[in-house]
């Protein structure tokens, strides 16, 4: 309970500075938080939050800052990183795989 709420602390930390709204200029520098963590999101006018949160959640995903978080909540040792790096690996060369197969069904 207490990791996920240092996640949605986290999380909130980087939206406090995350939406801007889209034709305004931004007065003060872009300092990234405490994490390094330096997503924006232009909002724009009349937008739903719900959309602009959306986006903000896919752009921290893609970052990776989350992956990163869940890998040092515990130590990890140089065997266990190099484990874990051959098992995403075989995933990443799967779904490559996986995506390279659908896209020749598609052509055909």
């Amino acid at each position: 309970m207490a990791r996920l709420s240092l996640l949605i602390a986290c999380l909130l930390a980087a939206m406090a500075t995350a939406f801007v709204p889209a034709n305004t200029p931004v007065t003060r520098s872009a300092t990234p938080t405490a994490l390094n963590v330096n997503i924006k999101v232009a909002v724009g006018e009349g937008e739903p939050i719900e959309s602009a949160l959306r986006r903000f959640k896919r752009e921290v995903n893609k970052s990776g800052h989350l992956m990163d978080l869940r890998h040092k909540r515990y130590f990890e040792n140089s065997q266990e990183r190099k484990k874990r790096k051959i098992v995403q690996a075989r995933f990443r060369v799967r779904m490559e795989r996986m995506n390279a197969r659908r896209m020749r069904k598609q052509r055909t």
